[in-house]
């Protein structure tokens, strides 16, 4: 019997390793079993004839790469805030969408599936259902209106542009996807005659022998796996800036629209380093024997190698560069304390983000400190085992666990969690046969419909 037919966009997929590139291959990669799955990206380095059994259609972007790198050197980012909308790939929507109804005569998909970031693939994926009649299911990995992804806007009228963008989205698209139920309940609150078309269906893990490597014996590892936003945030200067630098940061800010403030030095090692420093003044033995590192960091070493110093976090910090997605089991297996940061909220209020490592750091037995603010990531926590949750810039009790899972694991007491209940539901062939469902619905709500 022939397999139905997928057309699947996603401007990031594999060998990338942005979130979406990940979740839109492992997701493909489990469907191709039951569905001919062809995928349009703009991702360089992919085979023509497929990876991991689907179809992968390359189209280049028709960005003008000149024009945008020349504003970028001038500094004048705040133009290409303000002008191009809703993201840069935007000029990947013609080339796309030109490809897309080509691949559309040729395929016959049975539905269209969008992977975003980056918002701009949702448009694509619009323009050829209302032009093909296509069944349309996107899939949002952040919501364009998160105040974590997005606590500010070039202006008030870019923060309506993304609202109208995201309710465009929830009302004219047969399925939409989120990863955060947080998240979900805001676009259903403003779009309640969308809520049998809204699905969740959270991020997974697929890390295969975690027993792969162990921890070292004689020392205790804290692990961070992924990329760090707040370096620029640790940087002492004490030099007053110049009268045009200070009128150059005027006018970057002049008329943003804040939605919430983030404390960005919580998105950086100096929190947890300052704790692992004073665990080890109280326990001078432990000196070079406990120590973070932090795996997957995309900004210049020179910026982190000064960042770490003016911190005074270098003899417990170290910070490597980017990793392979297929590397992350092993540093996962091989670490004694698992960390989670994300940035604090200065007001307090409850965040919508998840962070996509949650899910594989709960794949391991290892015990994780999770240093984000309350809302969802806090929330999803909350009732697992070996979860050691803080505030971003609690370090007294960053602290105190630390010292206490250190002392275990150097008394040769290691804590281990069983989390085995767990990893069938957010294993990627469970996230898989979630996200089919929501694909199946949809193509029946719009046979329904016509």
């Amino acid at each position: 019997m022939d397999r139905p037919s997928l057309l699947c966009i996603s401007q990031s997929f594999a060998p990338e390793t942005t979130p979406t590139a990940i979740r839109a291959s492992k997701l493909l990669q489990r469907l191709a079993a039951t569905w001919d799955v062809t995928v349009l990206t703009e991702a360089d380095g992919v085979e023509a004839d497929g990876v991991d059994g689907v179809r992968v259609v390359s189209v280049a972007s028709r960005r003008p790469r000149r024009l945008l790198t020349a504003i970028r050197r001038a500094r004048l980012d705040k133009l290409l805030d303000l002008l191009v909308w809703p993201d840069d790939s935007i000029f990947w929507a013609l080339p796309a969408i030109r490809a897309g109804r080509r691949l559309i005569r040729e395929r016959e998909p049975a539905a269209l599936v969008v992977f975003m970031m980056p918002y701009s693939a949702g448009l694509v994926g619009l323009v050829l259902s209302r032009l093909t009649g296509v069944p349309l299911v996107l899939n949002l990995d952040d919501s364009p209106t998160c105040t974590d992804m997005h606590p500010s806007f070039p202006s008030r009228l870019h923060y309506l542009l993304a609202r109208r963008l995201e309710d465009a989205y929830a009302r004219s698209s047969d399925a939409l996807i989120y990863v955060s139920q947080t998240n979900m309940r805001g676009v259903l609150a403003r779009q309640p005659q969308t809520r049998e078309r809204v699905h969740l269906v959270r991020y997974g893990a697929d890390l295969g022998d975690l027993r792969a490597a162990r921890p070292a014996e004689d020392r205790f590892e804290i692990a961070y796996v992924g990329a760090m936003s707040g370096w620029w945030t640790l940087i002492q200067d004490g030099s007053r800036p110049s009268a045009l630098k200070r009128a150059f940061r005027a006018w970057t800010r002049l008329g943003r629209f804040e939605r919430t403030t983030l404390d960005q030095r919580t998105s950086s090692p100096v929190v947890i380093g300052r704790a692992i420093v004073e665990a080890v003044e109280r326990r001078p033995d432990w000196k070079g024997r406990v120590e973070l590192t932090i795996h997957g960091n995309p900004y210049p070493p020179e910026l982190v190698a000064r960042a770490v110093r003016d911190a005074e976090v270098e003899d417990v910090v170290t910070v490597l560069g980017p990793v392979a997605h297929a590397q992350v089991a092993e540093i996962l297996s091989r670490a004694d304390l698992l960390f989670i940061t994300l940035p604090k909220r200065v007001d307090g209020s409850p965040g919508g983000r998840i962070s996509a490592k949650t899910y594989e750091y709960l794949m391991t037995d290892r015990p994780i400190l999770a240093a984000v603010p309350r809302g969802e990531n806090w929330d999803y926590l909350a009732d697992k085992p070996g979860i050691w949750l803080v505030a971003p810039d609690d370090r007294e009790r960053m602290r105190e666990v630390i010292a206490e899972l250190a002392a275990a694991k150097l008394a040769g007491r290691p804590a281990a969690f069983d989390r085995s209940a767990l990893r069938e539901r957010i294993s990627y062939d469970a996230r898989a046969r979630e996200f089919e469902q929501v694909i199946r619905a949809a193509i029946a709500g719009r046979s329904a419909r016509r």
